[in-house]
């Protein structure tokens, strides 16, 4: 990467989207504080950023969850790790749980659910925490379109009006667009950010439980043809 340089506000839903190899996943770690950078500085609320903190979880694509644990026991990993006292660790994982519809299944170890499942529970894994931002690398790359649409929609829901900043690694142009306030288009070789799609002008919020109706907005398709312009530009494939 080279010469990357954005803000992201207080509450924004922001994406990042670009061709493979790009550097989008790096760049969610470097903002995560698991993969160092070289040079620049990253600051938060005006502060240098220094390796990882409370204030941001990662959710990742392969949900990443440990096998030897229920769907309650990896919901409370993070606060076992932090010596969060054991009752309110159990009122904080069981309001997540809720949150995130995993109500019938916190007994339920990763192997005896589905994916959709599985990244509810990364989901709730990193709610649970109440960071003020959640990283977010493809976390439903790997579901099939059914499952997928159907936690957009929670992602949306459990997002909206919190005040909690989002962003959002993405391949998915639609996905780009029903979510997001912003888009940053990435290019490669070097990765850097080539435009920055306004989502927010077109589409209002809220957008929970009114997918339908925000995708029937004439202004929808064509903002998923801009980013796919800008893209094939960014593309070698695409040139």
């Amino acid at each position: 990467m080279k010469d990357v340089s954005f803000n992201v506000e207080d509450g924004e839903f922001l994406g990042l989207i670009g061709p493979s190899g790009c550097g989008k996943t790096t760049l969610l770690k470097i903002l995560g504080g698991i993969v160092p950078f070289e040079a620049g500085q990253i600051t938060i609320d005006g502060q240098p950023m220094h390796g990882a903190g409370p204030d941001r979880r990662l959710v990742f694509q392969d949900f990443a969850l440990l096998p030897w644990r229920t769907v309650e026991g990896n919901v409370e990993f993070g606060l076992e790790v932090r010596g969060t006292p054991k009752e309110e660790r159990r009122k904080r994982v069981a309001a997540a749980v809720e949150r995130t519809g995993l109500k019938a299944f916190e007994g339920f170890y990763p192997y005896q659910i589905s994916g959709g499942m599985q990244q509810r529970a990364g989901l709730a894994r990193a709610l649970v925490m109440n960071p003020k931002t959640l990283l977010l690398d493809e976390p439903f790359g790997s579901l099939d379109a059914q499952t997928r649409r159907v936690l957009q929609e929670d992602l949306l829901s459990l997002t909206e009006g919190s005040g909690r900043t989002v962003i959002l690694v993405t391949h998915d142009m639609d996905e780009a667009v029903l979510l997001c306030d912003r888009v940053l288009v990435m290019s490669s070789n070097p990765g850097r950010i080539k435009t920055v799609v306004d989502i927010s002008k077109e589409l209002p919020r809220p957008r929970a439980g009114r997918i339908e109706e925000i995708r029937s907005m004439p202004a929808y398709p064509e903002l998923v043809a801009r980013i796919w312009a800008e893209l094939r530009e960014s593309s070698p494939v695409g040139r």
